[in-house]
This record gives C-alpha cells, structure tokens and sequence, in this order.
C-alpha cells in the first residue's frame, strides 16, 4: 500500500488526502491508504444510521445520547459526538507523531442554528473536548465570522467551511489576522473552497436555463476560483491552508495535486476508484486557466462573477449565496433526518 496513489502523492507532492465522513472500516482503509486527516459534517449522523454495516452501532450510540439529553438539539449534537469520537482516537497517533502537522479531525454540528454565533461557540467548547486534534468545522457566514472571533484567541483550531467565493476567503482572512494580532494567538487555520458544490450547482444552472455554454468551461469554475484563491492567500501570506472539498469527480482531487494544500474525499466512489486506478501523479493545480475560460465564465454565469471577484459578496449575502444555499440543504436534510429518528425514540 505504501506505492498506492496518496502515498505517492504525499511523496512526490505537497498536497495532502483527507477522509470525509467514513465509516469505521472506512478509517481503517483511508489510514492505511495514506490519510493524513478526516473531516466530517452534518450529514455524518444520519449517513451512518442508513449505513447497512454501522446502523446497529449508530442506533446505540443516538440512545444512548436521548437517555443523556433532555432536548432533541442536545441529543443530535452528542449523537456526533459520540460518532466522532473514535475517529479522532484513530487519528490522534498521527498527530501526536507529526507534532501536530497532521492527524487533524473535523466536526462541524448543527445546521439548523448556524445562523447563531452563541450555538456555534456553544457546540465549539463541547467538541473540542474530544480531543486535541479536533479542529472545528464552521460555515463562513456573518454568523460564523463572529463566532471566529470568540474561538481564535481561545486558540480553537478552525476549518472554515461553506466557502464558495473568493470574497468569503478575504473576509476569513482578513478577520483572522486583524483578531490574531490583536490577542497574540495564531491558532491553525483551514479554507474550505467547496469545488465541487460550486460546480454542481452551476451545472445544473446551465442546464435549467438553458445557457449557451460548452459543459467543458462550466466544469473548470470551481477549480479556476479555487486556484485564485490559493493565489491570494500565497501573495498575502495569509496562514489559511486550502481544503479541496465537495468532490465529485475524480478531477476535484487529481485537479488539486500540486498546491500545498489539503483535498477531502469521500472512500466509496472516489478515494476507492483512485486506488482502483492509480494514475500517475502529475502537478496539475499550478498550471494556468486559459484567460479565454474565465471570460466565458464570467459574460456568462452570474454566480461565477459574484464568487469570482472578491468584492462579488457582501458579507451578509455569504449565507443567501446560491451554491453556499445548495450545500447547507444537503446538511439540513440529514440534520432533520437525525432529529425525526430522535424524536421517534422520545415517543413523539
């Protein structure tokens, strides 16, 4: 295993594989495959109560977290917990060898309430007892912003999610390094640039509308905006690390290869076909968009101007971003669907 594709990648690259939401056995083959990390978000809990090999251990564990709870957002909550918890321990040897380099574990929690700073804060201090290579997971939006502001002087390591613009990565940065040097502390500091929702949600734009543009070009915007933003963070040197997420395709990982940066997959469909796969590791992430895609893109698709440019967004349109809007209904789907099962075990 140690030739298989993501050692080689590791070998031959800066850029790192991360687990997204695996199952037991899932933690087990990513780690031997080379994982250096794991994120895992709303759509972890009832992922693993519809899983055929984890509902047994997952339907135990959402018990145990009603038995301990008295409110159906408390039990959702410790019912991610408990979830999670292992998967940190799987990791945490490898954080504690590389000095805390890698080994990290993301937990991002209720969707339902993300738009209150107090919740997010609230779920942050519970979920970093799991561990110290928990890094918690949060959406970059007004309310997540102010949030941050709270978490980074406690020294909170953060993985700042939902990012479908670049003007969302600016505002990320610039309030983490107006708040570091104003209490001294630097805490690690993640970027996720959801690629692939990006692209999905454009895709289906096209299709609905009917707009007159090759699919070849659509399919290049979630990356190309990714690659600005990776630009910006290296000429500002700002600290953020990129995370690759939303994967669809194998191109949202092999696109990536290249940049010092981080890709999350999930295993079934993509980290698995990979391995299946095994192609050749070639940097692809440096290499230049033809300026003739970007103008297509941007005389076309609304959406890519507004997440393209970096005053596209307003700060209080982070949330009502259209692509940002598609991956948080996937979240509160699952959210919901743990919060029916809960309320079915009340007796309700």
């Amino acid at each position: 295993m140690k030739d298989g594709y993501f050692h080689r990648v590791h070998r031959m690259s800066p850029t790192k594989f991360w687990i997204n939401n695996p199952t037991s056995e899932e933690v087990q083959l990513a780690l031997e495959a080379g994982a250096l990390g794991c994120t895992n978000n709303p759509s972890y809990s009832f992922k693993m109560l519809e899983h055929p090999k984890e509902n047994a251990r997952a339907l135990k564990l959402l018990k145990e977290a009603v038995q301990e709870t008295t409110s159906d957002d408390e039990a959702a909550a410790a019912f991610q917990r408990k979830l999670v918890a292992p998967v940190a321990a799987a990791f945490r040897p490898l954080w504690e060898r590389s000095g805390g380099e890698d080994g990290w574990v993301s937990i991002q929690g209720d969707p339902v309430h993300e738009h209150d700073p107090r919740v997010i804060i609230r779920e942050a201090h519970e979920n970093r007892k799991l561990g110290p290579n928990i890094n918690i997971k949060i959406p970059t939006t007004s309310a997540g912003l102010e949030a941050m502001k709270t978490l980074v002087p406690e020294g909170c390591a953060i993985n700042a999610t939902e990012i479908m613009s670049v003007s969302q990565g600016v505002s990320l940065c610039e309030m983490y390094e107006r708040v570091s040097a104003e209490c001294g502390r630097r805490p690690p500091l993640w970027l996720s640039f959801i690629a692939g929702i990006y692209d999905e949600y454009l895709e289906t734009q096209v299709r609905e509308q009917q707009i007159p543009i090759e699919a070849d070009i659509v399919r290049q915007a979630g990356l190309a905006a990714t690659r600005k933003m990776y630009r910006l963070l290296h000429d500002r040197r700002w600290p953020a690390v990129i995370i690759g997420g939303g994967a669809r395709h194998l191109r949202h990982f092999t696109e990536m290869v290249g940049g010092d940066q981080v890709v999350t997959i999930n295993w079934k469909g993509t980290a698995d076909l990979l391995l299946e796969q095994n192609p050749d590791v070639v940097h692809r992430f440096l290499c230049p968009v033809p300026p003739g895609v970007i103008d297509e893109l941007l005389a076309k698709l609304p959406d890519f101007r507004r997440g393209w440019e970096p005053g596209g967004l307003s700060v209080e349109e982070y949330e009502d971003f259209g692509p940002v809007v598609l991956f948080r209904s996937m979240f509160l789907k699952s959210w919901n669907g743990a919060l029916a099962k809960i309320r079915e075990l009340r007796g309700r």
